[in-house]
């Protein structure tokens, strides 16, 4: 399947699920997404304390970029989100993939993001780690990591 009609289908899903941005994309998706088309950015969302502690995507650099939701420690929501966001695309049409740990933080990045004019905002559903497992580890059911897609870390 094309990158086009990946973002497509997705853009199709959000408006059927009446999402507050364009749509979501399976971590899979996303993956192909951002190989078939250098344009396309991955916005990682988590504190930089997760990406050097956890791991991150390993993506082309030109493709991959750091705003936080929320700052660390404290978990304050980061007041310059927008204006960060603005200074690494400021083009609205451009295709923009948030990512967090498992899926909230993103929704809420992509949300915004749309609200301030961005058009082509997509959650990357599951996260980096996806949700926790029966013993209580993540990284093993669901998200980037568990999809077996590139990425460095811990």
């Amino acid at each position: 399947m094309s990158e086009a009609l990946r973002i497509q289908l997705a853009r199709t899903e959000g408006l059927q699920q009446a999402l507050p941005y364009a749509g979501a994309l399976t971590p899979a998706d996303a993956w192909s997404v951002l190989r078939e088309d250098p344009r396309i950015l991955l916005i990682d969302v988590r504190t930089a304390a997760e990406r050097d502690w956890v791991g991150r995507v390993d993506i082309e650099p030109t493709q991959h970029f750091s705003v936080q939701w929320s700052l660390y420690p404290g978990g304050m929501p980061n007041p310059d989100f927008m204006q960060q966001l603005q200074a690494i695309s400021a083009q609205r049409d451009t295709v923009l993939l948030f990512l967090c740990r498992s899926g909230v933080r993103s929704r809420h990045a992509a949300k915004l993001a749309h609200e301030h004019g961005y058009s082509a905002c997509f959650d990357i559903l599951q996260g980096f780690e996806g949700d926790k497992d029966a013993a209580g580890h993540r990284k093993t059911i669901g998200g980037w990591c568990a999809h077996d897609l590139p990425w460095l870390g811990a």
